[in-house]
């Protein structure tokens, strides 16, 4: 049976925890889809344009990996796409009873779609898009912890070299 799934976030930016969880993830599902909330209240750093054209230059070679946005429900979007299967990452037992929350609330809303939970690389599992940022803005170096296109736009954004 192929199943097709869907990564659901705000990625503001986008880390190489996403990019290591989507490249893992494609490997699982038939077709991956990237699915960018638009959430204004989180007050991005990025336009969802932005993070759509980091997203897609960062996995532009797994060839079952789209990029698409969303606002409303998850998983009327996921129904909208045929995604059987959700995609989420845990970094750490915080994010566990947060996503753990969500994927109950998920299964009463739409109990035929699963939620698949994915620790990202060791190397990863640190890094928060939120902590990335603000590191970042106090002049922390982020190099490898994003990838290249995403690490030049901060810089063109924050203003730091």
């Amino acid at each position: 049976m192929s199943v097709k799934a869907l990564y659901p976030g705000t990625f503001d930016p986008p880390t190489n925890g996403h990019v290591d969880l989507i490249q893992r993830g494609s490997k699982l599902f038939e077709h991956l889809t990237v699915g960018i909330l638009k959430n204004p209240v989180k007050n991005p750093l990025f336009t969802v344009e932005e993070r759509v054209e980091m997203l897609s230059e960062a996995t532009r070679n797994l060839g079952n990996v789209s990029v698409a946005t969303f606002d409303g429900l998850m998983v009327d979007f996921a129904r909208q796409l045929g995604a059987m299967a959700v995609l989420r990452g845990i970094r750490a037992i915080s994010d566990y009873e947060h996503e753990f929350q969500m994927a109950l609330m998920n299964r009463r809303l739409a109990p035929e779609i699963e939620t698949v939970f994915l620790q990202p690389a060791g190397r990863y599992s640190f890094i928060s898009s939120r902590m990335l940022k603000e590191v970042f803005s106090f002049g922390g170096d982020v190099t490898g912890l994003v990838p290249p296109n995403v690490l030049k736009r901060l810089r063109g954004r924050i203003g730091t070299t």
